[in-house]
């Protein structure tokens, strides 16, 4: 039978950084420790450097990657029983006797041959007997002993499980047939996907957690059923189709949330997954020194440590101080990654004002290393100012050891000019013990574009 749901998925924001990758992969292990249906942790983009570090250190495998949320063919399939071209018809009548009237017929190797349905099946009779007394005497025996082959629709269109239905949906509507093949990449039989089926696929359910912006979530948002946001951001959710759990709270890191929510339930997180936490935690609030730090996020952190340590554990020996350096010192540094990796790789969106922008950030542990590759980041920055059709662009390269930023600007923005941020001499703009986009950068620049 065809799926009833697409699937519950937990996931954080575009370009996700460790918080997010940790919040999905925690909140969907404690969901599905409560509800019945799967609940799976998922991932809107690439990891970063320091994602990928903590992930190997502590032996974990990241969640999967969901680019958007368009429903695939692969949750629309019926994997229906099949025959090969040179059996006999009766084979295909057996099978289509069960499956509604329809027979796919599949090489040895996997591959499909044709389809055999109720309309191949009457031309195929119609060829067989005819008007010709001589054929309307040929006994039902001998045609069920004919290869079936000899009975199917060759032309019937193929699709991938993997594929977006929506991309192919005017192909589906304009053709006569209500029956199409589903394969793998390789181009084997998946199944049998039927026009009803596609043109009312189910729907993703999704949770989102560390963002509830509709520009920094995965791509088609509106053709999922949103039913909870857990964040830690600003309010700007998207819109949804019947009351969701929504909960947006003042802490450091959405990580904090969801310790919060294993221990209220009872529970404690494995090892591993408690480790990971802890390293989302330590990333969003520099070690427990950012101004979005919360007494809630250094119980939290203590918390999630004392899990960390139970049995044969990869932080064993560690603080939270010593873990939280290794977390940092993994995700700082310009010279390891491409201007555009680094412009790209923790990148949000907003509006105010009337202007698009986006705002990258980077962290280092000096911020020398600035003078080195400002002229190349800056041209990256350009380049995706431009693809994202945004008014300007900023980076915020995060110093954090000395609890710094320096902020690159694509464009001299009229109504930035009065920015607390003096301006130096190579054009940057010095913004001492600024960390925090979130609770100290983006305020400021919305409070000047908006007046």
């Amino acid at each position: 039978m065809a799926k009833k749901t697409s699937g519950t998925f937990v996931i954080g924001h575009i370009n996700p950084d460790t918080d997010s990758i940790a919040s999905a992969m925690g909140y969907a292990w404690l969901l599905q420790n409560q509800e019945e249906e799967p609940v799976v942790a998922a991932r809107a983009g690439h990891l970063n450097p320091q994602t990928a570090w903590v992930l190997e250190k502590l032996k974990l495998d990241p969640p999967m990657l969901l680019p958007d949320a368009s429903p695939r063919f692969e949750h629309v399939i019926y994997r229906f029983n099949t025959t090969t071209p040179d059996r006999p018809l009766r084979d295909v009548w057996a099978i289509a006797n069960r499956t509604g009237g329809v027979a796919p017929v599949v090489h040895e190797d996997g591959t499909p041959y044709g389809l055999v349905t109720v309309l191949s099946l009457f031309r195929f009779l119609k060829e067989s007997v005819g008007a010709h007394p001589r054929r309307e005497e040929m006994r039902i025996a001998e045609i069920m002993e004919r290869p079936c082959s000899e009975a199917c629709d060759t032309d019937v269109p193929r699709f991938n499980a993997g594929s977006r239905i929506r991309d192919v949906l005017p192909r589906i509507l304009h053709e006569e047939r209500s029956e199409f093949w589903v394969v793998d990449d390789e181009g084997h039989y998946q199944g049998i996907c039927r026009q009803r089926d596609a043109l009312n696929p189910p729907r993703y359910r999704l949770i989102l957690v560390d963002h509830n912006e509709v520009g920094q979530a995965l791509g088609a948002l509106d053709e999922a059923d949103l039913i909870e946001v857990l964040d830690h951001h600003r309010l700007d959710n998207a819109p949804t189709r019947t009351p969701i759990r929504f909960t947006i709270d003042v802490v450091g890191s959405t990580c904090t949330l969801v310790s919060e929510r294993i221990n209220e339930a009872g529970l404690s997180a494995p090892p591993a997954l408690a480790g990971l936490l802890l390293a989302g935690i330590m990333s969003d609030t520099l070690i427990l020194n950012s101004p979005t730090t919360t007494n809630r996020d250094r119980e939290a952190a203590e918390r999630l440590l004392r899990w960390a340590k139970v049995g044969d554990s990869p932080l064993a020996g560690e603080s939270v101080q010593t873990f939280g350096e290794q977390v940092l010192q993994a995700g700082a540094g310009l010279a390891s990654r491409t201007p555009e990796e680094i412009v790209n790789t923790d990148f949000k969106q907003y509006e105010a004002g009337g202007l698009k922008f986006g705002i990258s950030q980077v962290e280092v542990t000096n911020r020398s290393q600035l003078a080195e590759y400002s002229n190349a980041l800056g041209d990256a920055l350009i380049k995706q100012r431009d693809s994202n059709g945004l008014n300007f662009a900023m980076l915020m390269v995060t110093d954090v050891v000395r609890r710094g930023s320096r902020l690159l600007i694509t464009d001299d923005i009229a109504a930035l000019e009065g920015l607390p941020y003096p301006k130096r001499e190579d054009g940057t703009l010095n913004a001492d013990g600024v960390v925090s986009r979130k609770m100290q950068l983006l305020p400021t620049i919305l409070g000047a574009l908006e007046g």
